[in-house]
């Protein structure tokens, strides 16, 4: 079985092949004009997508050394995303499946995200907690198979990488905002500055982020003068970054505890950050089994679109003839 997955949910164009749950291409492009404005403008995105569409997709063809008489099944990203980006995704694929008279699975982004850890460890058992967390959505998962899962915490407001972004750009420094920080927070003082914790005790697994970026303003402008001094940038990114990140790893290990799993998988793209990565690995000296994914897989990419439209394939009845699924905005809900 040989797959060509889309995905354009947001601002990345990224096609890949699998075959058989292996990934032979994944081509990704990041739209680097949103720097420009500060953030991510839909528009650009869509018109970003249609230029990019095509040509990605030959060259993830060609990268793995396959033709379009070669796959077996079309799967696209169906939902949350950018409307413009998700309907470019969506009529692509929709073409292709009609042309080539293929199935057409459509996956929802976050569910990719979720099991993006087992496309790097299909040894990785159920259940596991998954962390997802971007700058889109912050939220935890009880996994219990392919099929099953249940949302067991999200944010209330900002998501993670919402609220690095959002406090990049109050600090003057560019855009996207959490590699920055990341940046700048490796020569910095964690310590330097408490800023707050949002929810850290609270008795359930849900995030707030929006109280720390209120704070690091007032802060920002009771104390400094612009721009900020090179040092003044470092501790604060430093001081932001561990407040983010004591908050994730804080509720991600409560979560284990609770449910009693000793398996944690992390997805999404603030899951690239150097700290956030390396106090994840320190669980493991609890006895936890961390995975995260590498770097591409933890960025938005059509590999673990594809990965998941496989195992809807093994594990359902479904023919996926039907082409009448419509693409959604609207993020995941609360269970």
């Amino acid at each position: 079985m040989k797959i060509l997955a889309i995905e354009s949910s947001c601002d990345d164009t990224s096609i890949a092949v699998l075959s058989e749950n292996k990934v032979l291409s994944n081509v990704i492009s990041s739209q680097a004009i949103h720097r420009n404005y500060g953030g991510i403008v839909p528009e650009l995105a869509s018109r970003a997508h249609i230029n990019n569409i095509s040509s990605l997709t030959e060259a993830s063809l060609v990268t793995a050394g396959v033709e379009m008489k070669d796959i077996n099944a079309i799967a696209v990203t169906s939902e949350p995303g950018l409307m413009g980006s998700l309907i470019v995704g969506s009529s692509f694929a929709k073409g292709l499946s009609l042309k080539y008279d293929l199935p057409l699975i459509p996956v929802n982004h976050i569910e990719g995200h979720i099991y993006s850890g087992c496309l790097e460890d299909e040894s990785l058992d159920f259940p596991f907690i998954s962390l997802v967390v971007s700058g889109g959505h912050t939220s935890l998962f009880l996994v219990e198979s392919y099929s099953e899962y249940i949302t067991i915490g999200m944010t209330k407001d900002d998501a993670a990488g919402e609220a690095f972004d959002k406090i990049a750009k109050l600090m003057g420094l560019g855009y996207p905002g959490g590699p920055i920080i990341d940046k700048l927070a490796k020569e910095g003082n964690p310590t330097e500055y408490d800023f707050p914790r949002s929810m850290i005790n609270s008795d359930d697994f849900d995030f707030s982020f929006s109280g720390l970026k209120t704070a690091v303003r007032y802060f920002i402008q009771k104390n400094f003068e612009f721009p900020l001094g090179e040092l003044d940038k470092k501790n604060i990114a430093a001081s932001v970054q561990a407040a983010i990140v004591d908050v994730l790893i804080h509720k991600t290990y409560t979560a284990s505890k609770k449910y009693k799993v000793k398996n944690i998988v992390i997805g999404g793209g603030v899951s690239a950050n150097s700290l956030l990565r390396k106090k994840f690995h320190e669980l493991e000296l609890k006895g936890f089994k961390i995975v995260i994914p590498k770097m591409e897989y933890c960025i938005d990419n059509a590999a673990m679109i594809g990965f998941l439209a496989d195992k809807k394939i093994q594990n359902t009845n479904n023919d996926y003839k039907d082409l009448t699924f419509k693409v959604s905005s609207r993020p995941m809900r609360s269970n």
